[in-house]
Parts: structure tokens; C-alpha cells; sequence
């Protein structure tokens, strides 16, 4: 039998994500390009690994404000930030299954830049045009209006300052850049918060795209 893709090859190995079997070339050059591959997917599990055992190189141009540098007490100290932004992101990916790295990141870096002018004292706003990348963004900056709210009613002695948001955003963003691979449909980057943040992970299961044969 040919592969349904490039109707060429024959099928050595079955998609979960087309519910049939593809060629082992097409998985390879497909894989989070055009077909959608769910997470638990054996061979993208083993093209991750395989990836993660052979980073490709990184300039400077790949390192997101590579000029921004803050401590990695800074980091530590704010850590609630950091789950709370990755919990939201994880959530608006489970009511978003189209959602993927590009979005995460696009949404990330548009509020780092929110955030890195109001901390100079300007407010310029320039959300994603739209897509799940702009949805995310109202998330994620509703999520720190609610955030300052809490320590406000809190009386939180040292509440936190817009610099200290832009290099949280900086932070997540630079992870964010060094998880994903680029490719079109990747998730790697939403995987990798999964795994990290457990609790949040668990209040939003990883969206159904497994197509069973009949």
C-alpha cells in the first residue's frame, strides 16, 4: 500500500494523527508541519529526544533580548509569576487545541514588550492581531492585573514592578525559544511547561487529536 501523503513510498509506520499509515519519510518530513501531532505520539517522543540529544546550534540572534540580563534570584523570588503565567498558558491551550509554540511565544513577546515600555515610564500596546496568539495575550495580561489585585489585598511589602514582569516574560520567552523547534505545529514548548507544572497540567488534560482507524 502506498503512502496516503506522498502516494510514493509504502506505509511503514501508523499516524495517530491521520488514523492510518504513512511512510517513514513523510513522518519525518510532516511531523508538526502539516500533520498534527498529538503529544503521546511514540515517534515524535523519539524525534524530541533525539533532538534534545542534539541541540542545534544557537547565535545571539536566537536568545531573546539578548542585551536584558536580571538574576536568577529574581526568578527564584518570583516563581508565582512564573507558574501563574504557564498555568494560563496551559489553559487557553486546552480551550484552544490549535494553540501551539508560535502562538505561546508570539503572545510572550508582545506583552514583554508591553511591559518593557511601561517600565520606561511609556504605554504602547501592541497585541498579536489575532489568532490564539491574541487571546493568549488578553489572558496573560488580565492574569497580572488579577495578580497585582491579590498582593494589593494582600499587602505584599514588595509588590512587583513592571521591570520585574518584563523579566519574567524574558525569562519564559528565552525557554520557551530554546524548547520549541520551529516547526509549524509544534507543541514542544506547551509540553515542556506541562511537564514542569504538574498541578496546572492537571486541571486542563492534553486535548484529544488522536484519529482511531475504524
Amino acid at each position: 500500500m502506498a503512502c496516503p501523503i506522498c502516494s510514493k513510498r509504502p506505509v511503514k509506520r501508523f499516524c495517530p494523527a491521520k488514523g492510518e499509515s504513512i511512510c517513514a519519510v513523510c513522518c519525518g518530513t510532516e511531523r508538526e508541519v502539516t500533520i498534527d501531532c498529538p503529544s503521546n505520539c511514540t515517534y515524535l517522543q523519539a524525534a524530541r529526544r533525539y533532538e534534545a540529544e542534539h541541540p542545534r546550534p544557537t547565535t545571539r540572534d536566537d536568545v531573546p533580548y539578548p542585551d536584558v540580563e536580571f538574576s536568577p534570584d529574581l526568578i527564584h523570588e518570583r516563581r508565582t509569576m512564573v507558574s501563574g503565567f504557564a498555568y494560563h498558558i496551559l489553559m487557553h491551550h486546552a480551550e484552544d487545541r490549535d494553540t501551539v509554540d508560535a502562538d505561546a511565544l508570539a503572545a510572550l513577546a508582545a506583552l514583554a514588550e508591553t511591559f518593557r515600555t511601561l517600565a520606561g515610564g511609556i504605554l504602547y500596546e501592541k497585541p498579536p492581531d489575532g489568532g490564539p496568539s491574541r487571546g493568549l495575550y488578553t489572558a496573560l495580561a488580565h492574569f497580572v492585573e488579577e495578580f497585582r489585585k491579590g498582593e494589593a489585598e494582600k499587602g505584599a511589602l514588595a509588590p512587583i514592578q513592571d521591570i520585574e514582569v518584563f523579566y519574567v516574560l524574558v525569562f519564559l520567552l528565552r525557554v520557551g525559544k530554546r524548547q520549541t523547534n520551529g516547526r509549524p505545529r509544534s507543541r514542544a514548548f506547551l509540553d515542556f511547561l506541562r511537564a514542569q507544572f504538574p498541578r496546572a497540567a492537571a486541571l486542563q488534560p492534553e486535548p484529544q487529536r488522536i484519529i482511531l482507524p475504524e
